[in-house]
């Protein structure tokens, strides 16, 4: 009854005013409608309820609470259709888990206001630099499990997004709530007016006084110089670098169904989706050969290829699914990196008995080699909480669709060797109905007089799903890949923005690399993106259907950049210094 009387009240209706500004000026500023005009004014609604509720603690909490709900209900509004549907949560199970996660990932909000607040009451005057450090303290200390941070939003801005190779997404949040912290201050014309006669009086009469303001808009215009300036250096320094090699790329999407609980048949279902991925591959090579095939998570789902006892032992071993596979490479000669399940017995258990409950699983990724022989994989490393694992054993029977999976332990580049330049030279080239009666092996022995010399030409830094978004988890990587590939499966989230916003959040990943991404989706949205963070001629695959999408991917010639090298480095120096700063000013004054 207390909320609903402060909801109808003329406080409750600005409030709520404030949290829609925020969070819907956030939206249009990102993708898919990257309307990034307003991403300067969606802080207001965070100064304006600091400003009417100044050194009220309680209240700060609560609007923080209320700004992070609604802006989870407008950007991140997929989570319910996600729950509900995958999930099998009824409504009334669903809304309050909605709301629940909302306020634990999202506490970014409440902490600013706090920590914005308690500075602006310590110092007591305009201090922009207040807003920069208390969205950056809150963006690298709250949990947040899709973490869309304000700087990714400015990233919309092509120039100011080349800023991420020294400092990723934290130091561009610091530039908004800087800039946009000047804005509000200056958000009366009357105010503007006032200053600038103010200024004239000053000059003449206060000369200290004077001083400081002059320090003040100076300051401003070196901070705007400064990004936009660098920015613009780095756009044209990298966009004049010459590639040292290109590769044909082929990203397969094939729309492959996640579950079975609409009474579809489930061996039907996947007959077709082998069949389907056979078609587009054969229908997009036959005239036309690649260096690589690309395909997404999940993309056939539930098997592997890996054949071993443990393999055997869960029936995930599937012999069609890799002799289908062997059959793409060496049919066309290239490359093939698809996703599969993996599972072992880390360290083995010592026994010829297998225990089940001994057996890890992984979501694995691996390469084939235009031989057909299956090479090296990657064991995804940074799992999704709630998606993939549960942080406890007994909540996994509160959905049935959460994986069980074990993380990997390295972070290896996946190499990749040189395509077959020569036509096949088999008289009847094989397809997925041929998987019924042949092996893996009997398949790479009809290819044999396809087979070519193994020769390494380049490799690759392999993502799965989530992994792209972690900056600081790819840094980790080791050696120069050629470029990134990121599959990855949003069909959880439906015909939803999503997939847009999970590739804008990975995309800054080619400008701390400056590299390509060549981003592989089983549903959509399937793209390419250049060493600048642009998505290549804004081809993008659409959702929930299948699809293909092939370019010519640049080998950017490989330089450790600022982020590769030191990380979040100057975002902390940053909270370091500015911090120190605002210590020995409030110990002065107090």
């Amino acid at each position: 009854m207390k909320l609903a009387r402060f909801l109808m009240s003329r406080e409750g209706f600005i409030s709520v005013l404030c949290y829609t500004v925020t969070a819907v000026f956030s939206f249009l500023s990102f993708a898919p409608l990257n309307l990034p005009i307003f991403v300067w004014f969606a802080p207001f609604g965070l100064f304006i309820i600091e400003k009417r509720n100044r050194g009220e603690w309680k209240k700060l909490i609560y609007h923080g609470f209320g700004f992070a709900i609604l802006f989870y209900l407008v950007s991140f509004h997929w989570v319910y259709h996600m729950t509900t549907v995958f999930g099998g949560f009824d409504w009334y199970l669903a809304v309050p888990i909605f709301i629940g996660s909302a306020i634990l990932l999202n506490f970014k909000f409440p902490v600013y206001l706090l920590l914005f607040s308690f500075l602006v009451k310590k110092v007591g005057k305009f201090f922009p630099l207040i807003a920069s450090f208390s969205i950056l303290f809150a963006e690298f200390f709250t949990p947040q499990v899709f973490p869309w941070y304000f700087g990714n939003v400015v990233a919309e801005n092509q120039i100011l997004a080349q800023n991420a190779e020294y400092t990723s997404a934290y130091g561009l949040s610091a530039f908004l709530f800087f800039v946009s912290y000047y804005l509000f201050y200056l958000k009366n014309p009357k105010k503007i007016l006032h200053f600038l006669f103010l200024v004239r009086s000053v000059v003449t009469k206060h000369q200290k006084i004077a001083k400081q303001m002059l320090v003040g808009q100076v300051s401003f215009l070196v901070v705007l110089v400064l990004f936009f300036g660098n920015g613009f250096y780095l756009f044209h320094k990298w966009e004049n670098i010459k590639p040292i090699a290109e590769r044909e790329v082929l990203i397969v999407q094939p729309n492959a169904p996640l579950e079975f609980r609409d009474g579809r048949n489930p061996a039907e279902e996947i007959r077709n989706l082998m069949t389907r991925i056979d078609r587009m591959v054969e229908s997009e090579l036959k005239e036309k050969p690649v260096d690589l095939v690309v395909l997404p998570e999940s993309g056939v789902p539930f098997f592997t290829t890996h054949d071993s006892e443990v393999t055997r032992t869960m029936r995930i071993y599937w012999h069609q699914f890799e002799s289908l596979m062997a059959i793409i490479s060496l049919r066309h000669g290239a490359n093939l990196f698809f996703n599969e399940l993996d599972a072992d017995i880390p360290g083995g258990n010592g026994s010829s008995r297998i225990v089940r409950s001994e057996i890890r699983t992984y979501n694995s990724s691996v390469l084939m080699n235009p031989n057909g022989e299956r090479k090296n994989s990657y064991q995804k490393v940074f799992l999704l909480i709630f998606g993939e694992y549960m942080p406890f054993e007994w909540m996994y029977a509160l959905s049935g669709q959460t994986g069980q999976f074990a993380p990997g332990t390295k972070l290896d580049l996946i190499p990749y060797y040189e395509r077959r330049k020569t036509p096949s030279k088999v008289t009847k080239e094989l397809h997925w109905e041929d998987t019924f009666g042949m092996s893996p092996d009997s398949v790479r022995e009809h290819y044999r007089a396809n087979q070519i010399e193994e020769n390494t030409i380049g490799s690759f830094l392999p993502l799965i799903c989530y992994e792209v978004i972690i900056s600081e988890f790819v840094r980790k990587f080791e050696g120069d890949p050629d470029f990134i590939v990121n599959v990855t499966n949003d069909k959880w989230y439906g015909n939803s923005v999503e997939s847009y916003q999970h590739h804008t959040l990975g995309r800054l990943r080619a400008i701390e690399f400056r590299k390509w991404i060549v981003r592989s989706t089983n549903s959509g949205t399937s793209v390419f993106t250049d060493h600048l963070g642009r998505n290549i001629e804004n081809d993008f695959t659409p959702i929930e259907t299948t699809a293909t999408i092939r370019k010519k991917v640049s080998v950017i010639p490989g330089e450790m950049t600022f982020y590769r090298l030191y990380g979040n480095l100057l975002s902390y120096l940053f909270m370091g210094i500015v911090g120190l700063v605002f210590f020995v000013y409030a110990k002065r004054n107090s």
